[in-house]
């Protein structure tokens, strides 16, 4: 591990599976941490959801590069009596398990920080340990669909699901920010820091603007497939080839390319255009006279229009695209089986990426653990 890393010394515990904890301590081991990944005797389950990182599970790896394996059935005495150990030198304490499950077996947050009152302890939920909710099993499809968010994904003939665990992966990230913001805190304080999120709040904090765009007419947000409900012309039209998609955020940008893409610079003396809002309420009809000039125009001498005007534009790629993209960066990481490219974590640092760790077999390091924490 480089020295360079800034939480070198750092011990993470975390009792987790699926998604959301595991992202949020595979940033912390990104960042130097060590972290402990307790897992049930079988493995993790995310271990088996695929097989499309060169023979291993794709959310696995991506979520489990840099931490060591120790597996444990917390409900014998002896295996519990081992963890308790290590959480008990640990800094951070993560853990995911179904509701109530990590307090039946003793690992309650409360009982663990009076054992060590300068650890943080992370428990996250579906929904939050209060309230009529609290003891529902969530997954992300299912918190997407309770929270909102499949009604405002999608297209006008329906909702839709957002295409990657958006849920898992905002409550990882939230818990991560609060993770780093309680080690600041103890290090002025000396104490630890109970920290608790779900993955409903992290949707709901994401649905915000559709929110009160609800409370506030009634209705809120109508899907609009590839369109921003909230600005307007935001989205992908189609050309003589491939759709393209353009973003427009101010006046200015849209005077614009009312005067210099689309050939009309009075259009936004129209009263149904005039602003943002008229627009939106006039979506239709200023659409039509985009769609008339895309179409109409060479896409070669479409996107120069667009580039000369400096308006943002992007093409609708798919997964290929990504795949073949320049500004995609990857990054090798190695796995019981070989190694694999993924992506690079998306934050550089002196403008290069952080070399990542291994991602461990099953119990790889069980023994190794068991005899450095042996009392």
């Amino acid at each position: 591990m480089s020295a360079d890393l800034p939480l070198e010394g750092i011990l993470v515990v975390a009792m987790e599976q699926a998604v959301a904890a595991p992202y949020c301590s595979s940033r912390l081991a990104d960042a130097g941490a060590r972290v402990i990944k307790i897992e049930r005797p079988e493995g993790d389950f995310a271990r088996a959801y695929d097989r499309f990182a060169n023979g291993d599970s794709a959310y696995f790896v991506w979520l489990n590069r840099g931490k060591q394996s120790l597996t444990a059935n917390i409900k014998d005495p002896d295996n519990a009596a081992l963890v308790h150990r290590l959480i008990d030198r640990a800094d951070v304490f993560i853990q995911n398990l179904a509701p109530g499950a990590a307090a039946r077996a003793g690992f309650g947050s409360a009982e663990l920080r009076a054992r060590n009152e300068r650890l943080i302890t992370v428990d996250i939920s579906g929904y939050g340990d209060e309230g009529p909710y609290a003891e529902m099993k969530a997954y992300d499809l299912l918190v997407q669909a309770e929270s909102g968010m499949c009604s405002v994904t999608g297209t006008a003939d329906g909702p839709g699901r957002v295409g990657v665990s958006i849920c898992d992966v905002s409550c990882g990230m939230y818990c991560h920010a609060a993770v780093l913001e309680a080690l600041i805190a103890r290090g002025r304080t000396g104490r630890g820091t109970a920290i608790d999120n779900s993955l409903f709040a992290g949707m709901a904090d994401l649905m915000t603007v559709p929110l009160l765009h609800y409370e506030a007419d009634g209705k809120g947000p109508p899907r609009v497939g590839l369109n921003h409900a909230s600005i307007h012309p935001y989205g992908a039209y189609e050309t003589q080839g491939a759709p393209i998609l353009i973003a427009i955020q101010n006046e200015r940008e849209f005077g614009r390319l009312c005067a210099d893409v689309l050939g009309d610079a009075r259009l936004p003396e129209d009263p149904r255009f005039e602003s943002n809002v008229a627009r939106l309420d006039n979506r239709s009809a200023f659409d039509a006279i985009i769609n008339r000039v895309f179409t109409s125009i060479d896409r070669e001498e479409l996107i120069s229009r667009l580039r000369d005007a400096q308006i943002a534009y992007g093409e609708v790629n798919d997964v290929a695209g990504l795949a073949r993209h320049p500004a995609l960066n990857r990054v090798s990481v190695d796995i019981p089986g070989g190694s694999v490219d993924i992506v690079a974590p998306p934050a550089r640092h002196n403008r290069r990426a952080r070399p990542l760790g291994p991602v461990p077999a099953a119990g790889q390091h069980t023994e190794a653990i068991t005899r450095e924490f042996a009392s």
